[in-house]
């Protein structure tokens, strides 16, 4: 597979808060990858640089260099990282109001001039987009009457239609149900493009992805895959709770688990405290 993204000694420090420090990795054509770690690891910050959201890149806390395709991206337009990303992130209150054409045809701006009329051909993409996420009969409904799994696949429609190589996706499965979880990464799993996106769930990223990195404080600690990455030792270190692996019976998949250490006697110790 040839290498779409090269990402090297990337680092983002604001003031004294380290956001992203010594980031190394490439990105390959057609691999799935999910970025994994806690909460405020550095996970939408990574994904807002390898997109150079809002010219994220040009500020003077950065460092480092993200290459697409061998050409700094700080190099692209705004279009052009449009014709090459579709970016899904946390949803967007603006669009809420907008049907489900309106809203994929947004999916069509980065290909068209300002002035431009939709085209049979563009209408063609729309619905068959729409027919590969199972919503074609969702045209004309609101997009704020749909279900979670709904609009997560809407928006996913909308990625394909903008037929940009490389998917970015910002916790997906966020307040979706179990069975759209798997629904939506499912469908991610067989678009056949190159996808990025960060994973809350890490049974869901060890059966979905193909590919993991595992974030902690703004550092890279681990790059591979979910056998390689998802170890009790590295788990438990990064997470700070004692972590248990087995293989998933039905799917093979690796699957792991975070319990508390019994403090019965800790506990004990407490009561007698309070009993004297």
């Amino acid at each position: 597979m040839s290498t779409l993204i090269t990402i090297s000694q990337l680092r983002w420090q604001v003031q004294n808060k380290i956001i992203l420090q010594d980031i190394n990795f490439n990105v390959r054509k057609g691999e799935v990858i999910g970025i994994i770690g806690p909460n405020g690891a550095g996970k939408t910050s990574l994904l807002r640089c390898l997109t150079n959201q809002a010219n994220i890149l040009n500020n003077s806390q950065i460092t480092g260099n993200i290459q697409l395709k061998n050409r700094a991206i700080t190099q692209f337009s705004a279009k052009e990282i449009a014709q090459h990303f579709a970016v899904v992130m946390q949803k967007s209150d603006s669009i809420f109001a907008l049907s489900v054409q309106d809203v994929m045809k947004m999916g069509l701006l980065p290909h068209k001039t300002l002035f431009s009329l939709d085209s049979d051909h563009d209408k063609a993409q729309i619905s068959l987009a729409l027919k590969k996420v199972g919503l074609d009969h969702a045209l004309h409904d609101h997009f704020n009457q749909l279900s979670g799994g709904e609009q997560q696949r809407v928006l996913i429609a909308r990625a394909l239609v903008q037929a940009s190589q490389i998917l970015i996706l910002d916790e997906p499965t966020n307040h979706l149900d179990v069975y759209y979880q798997h629904q939506v990464l499912q469908l991610v799993n067989k678009l056949n493009i190159t996808v990025i996106m960060t994973v809350h769930d890490l049974n869901l990223a060890s059966l979905y992805c193909q590919r993991l990195l595992l974030l902690n404080q703004g550092q890279l600690i681990c790059d591979g895959s979910p056998e390689e990455v998802l170890t009790p030792k590295q788990l438990s270190q990064v997470f700070g709770l004692p972590c248990q692996q087995s293989i998933d019976a039905i799917t093979g998949a690796i699957q792991v688990s975070f319990y508390l250490k019994d403090d019965t006697e800790q506990n004990s110790h407490v009561s007698e405290s309070f009993d004297e």
